[in-house]
Formats: C-alpha cells, structure tokens, sequence
C-alpha cells in the first residue's frame, strides 16, 4: 500500500462543520495525488456539495475519499446516508430541480464536473453516491 492508497479518510458528516473539515481534506488529498488546483478545487466543491445533501436530507452521513495513485490515476468519493432516499433520481440530477429551495446545481453540478457519477437510493433506506474524477 502506498502513503496515498494509506489516506483512505472516513469522514462522519453530522454537521456543515464536518463537511468544512471533509472538503479541506479533500483538496489536499487531490493536491498530494497530483492534481492541479483547479481540478482538486472541483472535487473538494463535489465533497461539499455531497456533504451539504447529507447534512440537510439526513442529518448524518459519511463521506469517504480514496485517492488511487495506480493507474490511471484518480479520486473516488463516496457520500453515503439512511436518510429518506431520493425518490427520482433522473429528476434529482436535473439542472435546476430542488426540493430545498437551493438553485438546483448541487446534484446535477457535481455530475458534470466528475468523470463518474453514480446515484444508488432507496426511499426509507437512504442514498449512495459514487464519484470519480481522474487525473489528466
């Protein structure tokens, strides 16, 4: 295992401070991999977004960032819950729609800007996100 492969970091989101603390983690993990700023900015935005969802449909949640230095070479995070699931996923990823009152860029923004984007949700299970941006 390398020293990065060792930074897998589980991250309990509970808190709009502990998505604060995921997102910084988050850009300097993407830094160390070698991503450059703007690209490592676009992930930690991504882990915000998610955070954001996790701590406002759920109240708690997690959020873990694997940096994978292998190649190709590239970034996964996953935000997990079992809060009150999405009940259209397609709709959710749609540019404008929410049902917070937000502008509706969170779901549908963080899709466009990672390379992978995958949704798993169950209402009255919770909600899955897996998200991949890799090295260029």
């Amino acid at each position: 295992m390398t020293d990065l492969e060792a930074n897998i970091r589980r991250i309990e989101i509970d808190d709009f401070h502990a998505v604060v603390m995921a997102r910084r983690q988050a850009l300097d993990i993407a830094l160390a991999l070698g991503f450059p700023m703007p690209d490592a900015t676009k992930i930690a935005v991504v882990v915000s977004e998610l955070g954001r969802n996790v701590v406002l449909y759920a109240g708690t949640g997690t959020i873990t960032l694997m940096p994978h230095p292998g190649e190709p070479r590239h970034f996964k995070l996953i935000a997990q819950d079992q809060g009150p699931g999405i009940k259209d996923i397609e709709l959710a990823l749609t540019q404008g729609y929410s049902d917070s009152g937000g502008l509706g860029l969170g779901l549908s923004g963080s899709k466009r800007i990672m390379d992978e984007f995958e949704v798993w949700s169950v209402v009255g299970v919770g909600t899955r996100i897996t998200a991949v941006k890799y090295l260029r």
